[in-house]
């Protein structure tokens, strides 16, 4: 084989990314790539023939970086292997880096010199460091106290939650949708001994049968169109934490049949093979449904619900628990603030009215919904009844009303009253006037003085029936 030019390998040792320098028997520097002036700063007129201790290493083989080569040991031990270390850039900040060294001889064996790679680690050590924080904001996250809740049913939630994560039990969470089953599924993992290992989570309801297949068990190459390398599934990647399985009510029968086994045996087998692997997991699920109505219309196997119900958690629905909502409503604007720089304080009064008398249909995330969309129309300190959303202000209950009038825009104008739609409203709310001025935008006053003006009475009396006689 036909030696390189040496000009032709001074022209390979400048095109790698990596920096690399040499120096002579005495230490001095004899070679500067162009990447360590990248990693450096320097050039290479700046420390040719100047020694390696210009660099500032701050270690060298098994201790602190001695004043120069030829006090570190280099040419005793041959060479140094992938070292971690620092080095100070010329404008004075340190530069981590790993660096190695070999010695070099000529071919009677006597020591000629010292060649050294230095790889520049910087964007690494962000990218560490970036991941370091992200877990760190996912664990501040799924904290317990996160959870916000003063009622009865939350506080029994609170000790379930801490009564899971002390333990390995597979746990059920039933709720809902916007409950918090998937904050509930975090908090037990996150306050538990799994809490350094991964929590996968799989929305079971957004896969068709045979993809979920693939995401939860993986796949090698060739077991279908498509696949063509091997692929670990969700179970493998979540070896030694927590699988979250999310909807799990909506799983056909073949992967319950496959998921009785995960929990039963803690193996899998991936889609195309036979083999079967071993898997170190915690299995949390959560659905917006009842698995045992599930199991009595046949639709989801018994077997399969008792495995998973061995500790069940259910979280009650907004609706249910009241007195959250401006604990949670604090929360939200707090979170808000923080997020556009407004300084918003809280509602008024009838707004708060609104916000406790809503249904919730959609639980805490709709209540979370409702305040950002609040957030984008505030102008003033505290929000107000016009910056709710629309469904608050008009509620759907009134639309579903056979006498209910048309839907109102946003900002439109309030529907005109006479006798006969105040007196239907009052009918379909059950006299509760409070009520009757909220679906319509006037007035409780308003109200009051209508009533009056055309004789309706402030109660449903007894002989206010008029409909037709039986014609028995």
């Amino acid at each position: 084989m036909a030696a390189i030019a040496p000009a032709f390998a001074d022209l390979l040792i400048d095109a790698m990314a990596e920096g690399v320098f040499s120096l002579d028997d005495k230490g001095r520097i004899t070679l500067w790539n162009r990447a360590m002036k990248q990693i450096t700063g320097y050039k290479a007129d700046e420390v040719l023939g100047r020694s390696c201790s210009v660099l500032n290493f701050n270690r060298c083989l098994h201790r602190e970086c001695p004043s120069g080569m030829l006090d570190c040991g280099i040419f005793e031990h041959g060479g140094v292997d992938a070292k971690s270390c620092m080095l100070r850039h010329k404008d004075g900040h340190d530069v981590p880096v790993v660096k190695s060294a070999r010695v070099l001889k000529d071919r009677e064996g006597r020591v000629i010199g010292v060649v050294e790679t230095v790889t520049d680690m910087t964007a690494l050590r962000e990218a560490e460091r970036r991941m370091a924080e992200a877990a760190r904001r996912l664990r501040e996250v799924h904290r317990l106290d996160n959870i916000l809740g003063k009622s009865p049913g939350m506080q029994q939630v609170f000790r379930a939650i801490e009564a899971a994560a002390a333990g390995d039990a597979t746990v059920l969470i039933e709720g809902e949708s916007g409950t918090g089953k998937e904050l509930v599924a975090g908090a037990i993992h996150y306050n538990g001994d799994r809490s350094e290992k991964p929590l996968v989570t799989v929305n079971c309801s957004a896969l068709s049968e045979s993809l979920l297949e693939s995401e939860l068990f993986g796949h090698v190459s060739g077991a279908f169109t498509g696949a063509t390398r091997n692929r670990i599934g969700r179970f493998e990647e979540a070896h030694g934490g927590t699988v979250f399985l999310d909807e799990i009510g909506e799983v056909s029968p073949f992967i319950q049949v496959k998921l009785l086994r995960v929990l039963q045996q803690r193996t899998i087998e991936r889609v195309g093979e036979s083999k079967t692997r071993a898997v170190d997991i915690r299995v949390v699920v959560a659905t917006n449904k009842h698995l045992f109505d599930l199991v009595r219309s046949g639709k989801f196997r018994e077997d399969l619900y008792y495995r998973l119900k061995v500790f069940p958690i259910r979280i009650p629905p907004l609706r249910d628990r009241r007195e959250d909502i401006p604990l949670l409503i604090d929360h939200f604007i707090h979170r808000q603030n923080k997020k556009t720089g407004k300084r918003i304080q809280g509602v008024t009064a009838e707004a708060m009215r609104l916000l406790m008398e809503y249904s919730w249909p959609g639980n805490v995330r709709e209540l979370e919904n409702a305040v950002e969309h609040a957030f984008v129309l505030a102008a003033d300190h505290y929000i107000d009844v016009a910056e709710l959303p629309v469904e608050i202000r008009w509620p759907a209950d009134s639309l579903m009303s056979p006498n209910a009038h048309t839907y109102p825009s946003v900002g439109g104008p309030r529907p005109k009253l006479d006798r006969k739609r105040l007196t239907a409203e009052l009918e379909a709310c059950g006299w509760n006037k409070s009520e009757v001025a909220r679906k319509t935008g006037y007035s409780r006053t308003a109200v009051w003085k209508y009533m009056k003006r055309w004789n309706i009475p402030l109660q449903p009396e007894a002989s206010s029936d008029t409909s037709e006689p039986s014609s028995e």
